[in-house]
């Protein structure tokens, strides 16, 4: 079998984890990780073999100076590659894209970046078709690829007339919470829509979506709340199963004490789940009301997590080794464990 050869430019949150499920897939092979730190996420790249490049000439100094292995710059890295995932910070991958571009190498970006850095913004089970081939795409960010998946669900099941979404966000990422987040306050998004809504209709324009944020004092995961209103009257039975046609979605129960995002977190950890990711929604069953053609529920989104199955669909999407959604999906799925139930 031909292998895809990917490369990871940025090995933080989301690149450590692309890197891992990147090396489950039989039809990839990683050759390179790209950074310019030298701290102690390097060091473990390192412990575990992957080949690094330092993307700037500081980068390999420090590399240097902390005996990590460096195999080359940037270029050397791109060199090696079909395809480049960037998982930088927000706004360097569009910077990064330049870059990409003069290589002549296709590259993902992630959802901290605009629409227009690729012209394209990607959820495997929504766009995937007009994905194959391209030069790049954008996986749309954790927030939006929960929009879209759960709404996506609705409206294939022809359900979704509109959709109203309160977000409530996590401060920041868990391993710089001691550098960055809020403590004893609430943060409210100035804009409503918050960007949220409209970056789920850069996906589907025909979602009719609007969403509210606010940053709360907790870094485990974001809580949606969602008001939809349906096309008709519906039961209970007939929405469970419409958001089940994902197989991204996975149902959780109050009555199993899964009632707060740790306790869930807790179960990932249980689970063995690889840091405790959690890549489905976790939609609260037993929450979820419907009462004539209303519809209410909430769930949990790990921010970490989420768009790593997208953004292994989106690599075979573009290098078009694999041409049926469906395939990839499950492919991706199997690979890292995905399902509708946790026990």
């Amino acid at each position: 079998m031909k292998k895809i050869k990917v490369a990871v430019n940025g090995y933080g949150v989301i690149g450590k984890r692309v890197v891992e499920a990147v090396t489950l897939q039989d039809d990839m092979e990683l050759v390179g990780v790209g950074d310019v730190a030298a701290d102690w996420r390097i060091k473990v790249a390192d412990a575990k073999g992957y080949p690094l490049f330092a993307n700037t000439e500081e980068g390999r100094k420090a590399m240097n100076e902390q005996n990590i292995s460096v195999a080359g710059d940037l270029d050397d890295m791109l060199s090696k590659a079909d395809l480049v995932v960037d998982c930088a910070p927000a706004k360097f991958g569009a910077k990064n894209a330049e870059k990409y571009k003069l290589a002549g190498i296709k590259y993902i970006v992630q959802g901290g970046e605009k629409h227009e850095a690729t012209g394209h913004s990607f959820s495997a089970e929504n766009n995937y078709s007009s994905a194959i081939n391209r030069e790049s795409t954008r996986v749309v960010s954790c927030n939006t690829t929960s929009i879209v998946r759960t709404l996506s669900a609705l409206k294939r099941a022809g359900l979704l007339e509109k959709a109203r979404g309160t977000l409530l966000r996590r401060a920041t990422d868990p391993w710089e919470s001691h550098k960055n987040g809020i403590m004893n306050t609430l943060v409210p998004e100035q804009n409503i829509p918050s960007h949220q809504g409209p970056d789920a209709q850069s996906v589907d324009s025909e979602l009719d979506v609007v969403t509210a944020a606010v940053k709360v004092p907790e870094t485990l995961s974001h809580l949606h709340y969602w008001t939809v209103q349906l096309t008709r009257e519906a039961t209970k039975e007939e929405v469970l199963v419409a958001l089940a046609t994902s197989t991204r979605t996975a149902f959780i129960r109050m009555k199993d004490e899964l009632s707060a995002n740790n306790a869930v977190k807790e179960l990932m950890l249980d689970l063995g789940r690889p840091h405790g990711d959690m890549y489905e929604v976790a939609i609260w069953e037993d929450m979820l009301k419907v009462v004539g053609s209303e519809l209410y529920y909430a769930y949990l989104v790990d921010n970490q997590a989420i768009v790593i199955p997208e953004t292994i669909d989106a690599i075979r999407a573009l290098t078009g080794i694999e041409s049926d959604a469906q395939k990839s999906i499950k492919k991706t799925n199997l690979s890292l464990g995905i399902t509708h139930r946790f026990f």
